[in-house]
């Protein structure tokens, strides 16, 4: 009797232990799936509009005169956290000219999934940069005990604004923030504008600086998800800049801004290093991430575009080559945008195809969030106060109060649309240079894959998943998004 109790118990302990097991989530599968097609071409109408609905049949071995895009659900990569731009005091102070109608619309045409392009990213600046009126500081100059701190001068435009996109986005934005500069006096040249250093008697104020920022921010009703130690820290700009080498940037972190940010119990936000182009990011990496001290503050690497200004091709690789040097730590694209505004090219399509080109080549290298700069810019694109004019996906003409789109708005849209957050990376490959394409396989089962084609000629693809696949026709100079 006591043998048989004690076998009855041991199965109900069994049956408990299997039920509490998680269940498996189930493998992708093309079986009873359509396809959406949502196209963007150059010379059309096609803005993210619906042009194809198609249905798998059975795949063979394709030729190497075919063009094909390979999509393998099973092998998994990094998970996605989101696609937004920058709400700068120039963006804010545009946005407030807008008349209550376009307003509504520019919120809709970033923030709302359905309406618009459903960004889910926000980067803001600590101060002022060079996309303000004019530079600015929370602190009266000389003020080392930071007793003046008073945010008041973004309580006019900025904080208005990210209000309003966190509520449109949902009640949610995952934002994070970078300084430009720190103030003039704990600066070697004693200037908030061209470069210099932060002396190392002020290492403290300034961490001090983030807390009180951070706390001001959260008691306005805007959650800070995390900081950068600073903007562009090897640019020595016309504008508001600050230079620290990987070594500098490494220790102030390290005896700093990580220690101070644990100790005001803000040690959950996250720290982004670098925040500047691809060409030095390895280096950045392997001074920072090979101290442990420093190295446990840091949640991952910034990263922005602009390396092809010394000469050379985006340096795409160099991403790759971080992620694979560093896998536990986190990439995100941080900043960019189109530089030396010329309103004749609002519509310039080479400039929606440079969005594409480093979406995808980003993304494929293990980047987990991309950020756009400026979401807003005027006709003339500023403000700037230092006479850096730039576009943006949106410009608003502030003589006639209308919106102005350009094609970059549309090919940002093609992914934050469709990839949504939580969203897992799988291997996509393209058979053909004209191709580029990345896939991501949302929570709710449905995977998006982005076809990019950069020539000149209207292509038929094959998109072959397993043993399945269906024939998509792409117009030239067209970005794609697939939905099944």
């Amino acid at each position: 009797m006591k043998k048989n109790s004690l076998k009855i118990i041991c199965l109900l302990f069994s049956v408990a232990a299997f039920a509490q097991q998680p269940k498996t989530k189930k493998e992708f599968t093309t079986d009873g799936k359509k396809i959406t097609v949502y196209t963007t071409a150059e010379n059309s109408k096609l803005r993210l509009t619906t042009t194809d609905n198609l249905t798998f049949s059975a795949a063979k071995q394709p030729l190497e005169t075919e063009n094909s895009i390979f999509v393998q659900p099973s092998k998994k990569f990094q998970t996605f956290m989101g696609i937004g731009g920058a709400i700068t005091d120039a963006s804010a102070e545009i946005f407030a000219k807008l008349s209550k109608e376009k307003q509504a619309e520019f919120l809709n045409a970033y923030y709302d999934q359905q309406k618009g392009i459903g960004y889910s990213l926000l980067r803001t600046t600590i101060q002022s940069s060079d996309f303000s009126s004019g530079s600015y500081s929370y602190i009266e100059e000389g003020d080392k005990d930071l007793k003046t701190f008073s945010i008041d001068h973004d309580r006019q435009y900025r904080i208005p604004l990210i209000k309003q996109a966190i509520q449109k986005a949902g009640g949610k934005l995952t934002t994070y923030v970078a300084p430009w500069s720190p103030n003039a006096f704990m600066k070697s040249n004693k200037n908030v504008l061209k470069g210099g250093t932060l002396l190392p008697e002020y290492y403290q104020t300034w961490a001090n600086f983030y807390v009180k920022f951070i706390k001001a921010y959260e008691k306005e009703g805007i959650p800070i998800w995390g900081t950068s130690t600073q903007n562009e820290p090897m640019a020595v700009q016309t504008w508001e800049s600050c230079i620290y080498t990987a070594e500098a940037e490494r220790d102030f972190i390290k005896n700093y801004l990580g220690p101070t940010l644990k100790k005001e119990n803000l040690g959950d936000k996250k720290i982004i290093v670098w925040d500047h182009n691809r060409d030095l990011m390895n280096y950045r990496a392997n001074v920072i991430y090979s101290d442990p001290e420093a190295s446990k503050y840091v949640w991952g690497m910034g990263f922005h575009w602009y390396e092809t200004w010394s000469g050379g091709a985006p340096m795409f690789d160099n991403v790759g080559k971080v992620n694979e040097a560093y896998p536990d730590k986190k990439l995100m694209f941080t900043e960019g945008c189109i530089e030396k505004f010329d309103a004749s090219k609002y519509q310039f399509w080479g400039n929606a195809e440079r969005y594409g080109i480093n979406m995808i080549n980003d993304f494929n290298n293990g980047t987990v969030a991309w950020t756009d700069w400026n979401i807003l810019l005027d006709q003339n694109g500023g403000p700037n106060h230092v006479g850096n004019f730039c576009f943006a996906p949106i410009h608003a003409d502030t003589t006639t109060g209308e919106l102005i789109y350009t094609p970059s708005y549309y090919y940002i849209g093609h992914f934050s649309k469709f990839i949504r957050l939580n969203a897992v990376r799988v291997s996509t490959a393209a058979s053909k240079s004209a191709l580029l394409s990345t896939s991501f396989l949302n929570a709710d089962g449905t995977m998006a894959t982005i076809v990019m084609n950069q020539s000149a000629n209207d292509l038929t693809y094959n998109l072959i998943i397993g043993d399945k696949k269906a024939e998509v026709k792409i117009p030239s100079h067209a970005i794609q998004t697939l939905v099944y």
